[in-house]
């Protein structure tokens, strides 16, 4: 059935299709609820890393959460045996606690200046979050006692708590935000209230439902931590843009007189027609995550396509049956004075072809100028180094990570470590133990590695794993943690297991972790990439029958994504824009962000593509010259675009206030890439490319003819002006004797 049927059949029968759309909506969020979401903590891991993680799990080590209470001054000289009483007084709290197993002795930090207490926790490490309170609550009994000294507790457990709970307070502040926002954007573009709640309420159920349909699939692939604000943040795009582009030509045909129900199924067979193809555009483009070997990306991309089906069903399904439903009384209430503004706007303003002017007039001078503008903004992207955020990119605003920089400080050895990973059979356990023991005893002797603490073997119960932990006095994303990594991989360790016949090794830990992703990533943009190009070719090529639109879609999209990394990199590997945004540089792009934006990107520019040169094909199909039909083209959707553009920046920019970095420079780049994509690319260069074409633009191959004239009863052309005499344009009587 196409769209029009799909419509025709919702606006005759609206109120079995909005309680259809009720129904499937409780029931994804029911069965979501359900089955609950299963996580993966160790989903970013990649290469030699992942296979360093595999062989310990085999080992089946008890992995503790391990808390340490911090003890300094507040300001000047530590008094140690004041230190050493506020130490007794914490271990015996802690002791007492049915949540710790045990507490060491207090360790003294090698230049005096602080103590600490290490408790080891009966829950392991991914599960203590839930179970820390207790333990932080008798560190808080404790610096009350001693208000002179800095008393705080920070570890595993703790942080996770802290960011778990930051974390969700974002999530809520992002929907509490970014739903009035939209409403009154939204408002501001219909001028009536019912018309600006409809785009809302569709997006809102559509993004719920997405949200209980990925809780299902995380048992087959499972779900990362920031799926669910992925899912919100391209939900309430799509599902706005996509019932902005009905709704605007819905009332556009209700202006010229049709009747509601003619209304519907014009807007089905041409915005309806264009959401179905733009839904399919970004599915595709969302596969290209699937190239990466990495659960987080299959993650994403399977939370990403979720959310833009269940738009695209309720754009074709739930959509119509409430405009039929609702008929005239969309436009009310109307807000008066925005009404008037919106009602000029949709007659014609002056804004859009003032912008659009150069482009008609001087094409040449104003492609290349603009091209080259995005060519410049895309510079900085050479530059761009992968980081996977750490600790010490946690939030400011966190406590607790000043906590972390002090204990780190005092103790550095306790900022990262490195793990080797051993597996052999149980008869050379005594080898592996003495060669990994000969291994730490060289790697204390090396500055690159901690001088404060031993380095730790630990073997399994069937004596076939043991796992070497060894300290870096530096930052996990620091150059030198990077050489103490490439010293135990090259060097290092292959020495030390090498009489070792049956060893298998790798060397793990955030350090390793971090540098492989990165490299996995990096090995897997290309791929990502030429199958998002050719796939979204395969899309549009079926769509317009005009290979030159194809490429040119390709070719502007490229440009707009390049623009935006550059502008990322700029803004994020330097510290100029750290207290305008509120964050603090590590110098490096979120790792998994731009194979993400990349796929997102382009699959949210087809929207406005698609609608974009639909229109103009509508012109050039009534018989307009390619000067006439881009004017028209892209002046009459400017008012569409424009404020599907302003929400989707409005909402990626709400995500850009959200206190984790990856967040931050997810909602920044997105907001930067589409507003760059809504008006430089839209209304710069996409005319001026399309002039200089002219009737290229609609060249169609023979093998593609057929299908092209076949194709027009199905297209957004069956109810426009009656069809003219245009040479070249598919779908008229021109191109019909041209075979």
């Amino acid at each position: 059935m196409t769209t029009v049927g799909i419509a025709r059949w919702s606006a005759t029968h609206p109120w079995k299709a909005i309680c259809a759309w009720i129904i499937f909506v409780v029931v994804c969020v029911g069965a979501g609820s359900a089955t609950g979401t299963r996580t993966n903590d160790s989903d970013l891991t990649a290469g030699e890393a992942r296979r360093a993680l595999e062989i310990v799990d085999s080992g089946r080590f008890a992995d503790p959460a391990v808390e340490n209470v911090l003890i300094t001054a507040h300001a000047g000289t530590l008094e140690e045996a004041t230190a050493r009483r506020a130490a007794a007084d914490v271990t015996a709290r802690l002791t007492r606690l049915a949540e710790v197993e045990r507490v060491e002795r207090a360790v003294t930090a090698p230049d005096g200046s602080a103590l600490v207490v290490r408790a080891q926790m009966t829950k392991p490490a991914d599960e203590a979050g839930a179970h820390v309170q207790p333990l932080l609550d008798a560190t808080a009994a404790v610096a009350r006692t001693y208000p002179h000294l800095r008393v705080e507790e920070v570890g595993d457990a703790s942080l996770t708590a802290a960011l778990d709970d930051r974390v969700s307070g974002d999530f809520r502040r992002a929907e509490l935000v970014s739903i009035p926002v939209t409403l009154a954007i939204l408002l501001v573009a219909f001028g009536a209230l019912i018309a600006a709640g409809v785009p809302v309420l569709l997006a809102l159920s559509s993004v719920a439902a997405a949200i209980g349909l990925s809780a299902l699939t995380s048992h087959l692939v499972p779900a990362t931590e920031v799926l669910d604000s992925v899912i919100l943040l391209i939900g309430m795009a799509v599902g706005v843009d996509y019932s902005l582009f009905y709704l605007r030509r819905e009332r556009e045909e209700r202006a010229k007189g049709r009747t509601p129900a003619d209304a519907v199924e014009i807007a089905a067979a041409t915005s309806g027609h264009a959401v179905v193809v733009s839904g399919v555009a970004v599915t595709v483009a969302m596969c290209g995550m699937f190239i990466a070997d990495s659960a987080t990306f299959h993650s994403l991309a399977i939370g990403a396509i979720l959310v833009v089906a269940v738009a695209v069903i309720g754009s074709v399904t739930v959509l119509p049956a409430l405009l039929a439903g609702l008929g005239r009384r969309l436009d009310r209430p109307r807000v008066p004075l925005v009404w008037r503004l919106t009602a000029r706007q949709e007659g014609g303003g002056r804004f859009w072809p003032t912008v659009l002017r150069p482009a008609l007039r001087h094409p040449i001078p104003t492609f290349v100028i603009a091209v080259a503008g995005l060519l410049a903004l895309a510079a900085p992207a050479l530059g761009m180094t992968l980081k996977l955020p750490g600790t010490a990119d946690l939030p400011r605003s966190i406590p607790i990570t000043h906590s972390q920089e002090r204990l780190v400080a005092a103790f550095p050895s306790t900022g990262t470590s490195l793990q080797i990973a051993v597996r052999a059979p149980a008869a050379e356990a005594p080898s592996v133990r003495q060669a990994l023991n000969r291994l730490g005893e060289r790697a204390g002797q090396d500055r690159l590695f901690a001088q404060d603490r031993t380095p730790r073997l630990q073997t399994s119960a069937d004596r076939t794993v043991s796992v070497l932990d060894i300290g870096v006095p530096h930052p996990a994303d620091s150059g030198e943690a990077g050489q103490a990594l490439d010293a135990l991989r090259g060097q290092l360790v292959p020495a030390a297991l090498s009489e070792v016949p049956h060893a298998e090794y790798a060397v793990g830990g955030w350090t390793a972790l971090n540098a492989d992703f990165a490299s996995d990533v990096a090995g897997a943009m290309p791929w990502a990439i030429g199958l998002v190009l050719v796939l979204t070719f395969v899309v549009l090529l079926a769509t317009f029958r005009a290979p030159v639109i194809a490429v040119t879609a390709l070719v502007l999209n490229s440009l707009s994504a390049g623009a935006s990394y550059g502008l990322l990199t700029w803004v994020f590997q330097n510290h100029w824009a750290e207290g305008l945004l509120g964050f603090r540089s590590n110098g490096g792009i979120v790792t998994w962000l731009p194979l993400f934006l990349f796929v997102v990107l382009f699959g949210l520019s087809m929207d406005y593509h698609i609608f974009v040169v639909s229109r103009i094909r509508e012109g050039a199909r009534a018989g307009l010259t390619t000067e006439q039909a881009v004017e028209r083209g892209i002046i009459g959707s400017a008012g569409t675009v424009t404020s599907a553009a302003v929400v989707m920046v409005a909402v990626f920019s709400v995500f850009g206030t959200l206190s984790t970095l990856d967040m931050k420079q997810l909602g920044v780049g997105l907001a930067a890439a589409i507003l760059i994509d809504a008006t430089v690319i839209r209304a710069v260069v996409l005319p001026a490319a399309m002039i200089l074409l002219g009737r290229g633009n609609w060249w169609t191959p023979r093998f593609l003819l057929r299908g092209a004239l076949r194709g027009q009863t199905e297209d957004d052309g069956e109810h426009d002006e009656p069809t003219a005499v245009r040479p070249g344009v598919p779908g008229t009587r021109a191109a019909e004797h041209a075979r």
